[in-house]
């Protein structure tokens, strides 16, 4: 069976990037997750913020995007040892 490659990183993207948004949103509303956004925050250095709510968006990009490399590059590995 192969993988749509294009449609499992856009999937992965929006869940990594779900993921990233909800972790900030969590962490500015309550305090919670406070050593995982920190280590979000030294993954996404550059305009990621989590004391800010233009962190929960930069998160989603940055999520989404890196989300969408790893499903993408994934699916095509999968698809490459799945040939007949």
């Amino acid at each position: 069976m192969k993988l749509n490659i294009n449609a499992f990183g856009l999937a992965c993207g929006i869940l990594a990037g779900v993921f990233v948004a909800a972790m900030t949103l969590t962490n500015i509303v309550w305090g919670y997750p406070s050593s995982w956004v920190n280590l979000i925050a030294d993954i996404y250095r550059w305009g990621y913020h989590p004391s800010s709510y233009w962190a929960i968006m930069i998160g989603l990009i940055y999520g989404f995007v890196d989300g969408y490399v790893f499903g993408f590059l994934l699916s095509w590995v999968y698809n490459r040892f799945t040939k007949k």
